[in-house]
């Protein structure tokens, strides 16, 4: 299992993906907003997502795990 973690403190503003997903390399999963800026969180290889960590308007440290995903 591989983790992504936030690049950044700030808040969750959007979750585009689900557990049970298979995502691409380049695809956004999640979004987020720090000083007024939506930072799009991409996907660096292909995957499957196995756990999301964070929900909508959870505070977040940089370095926090925020999903989950087994590569493919």
């Amino acid at each position: 299992m591989k983790t992504i973690e936030s690049p950044i403190t700030g808040i969750v503003l959007r979750i585009d993906s689900s557990v049970g997903e298979e995502v691409s390399v380049g695809q956004v999963v999640i979004v987020l907003e720090s000083m007024k800026m939506e930072i799009p969180v991409e996907m660096m290889e292909r995957g499957k997502i196995t756990e999301i960590k964070v929900m909508v308007d959870d505070f977040i440290n940089e370095g926090d795990v925020l999903l989950v995903y087994e590569s493919l």
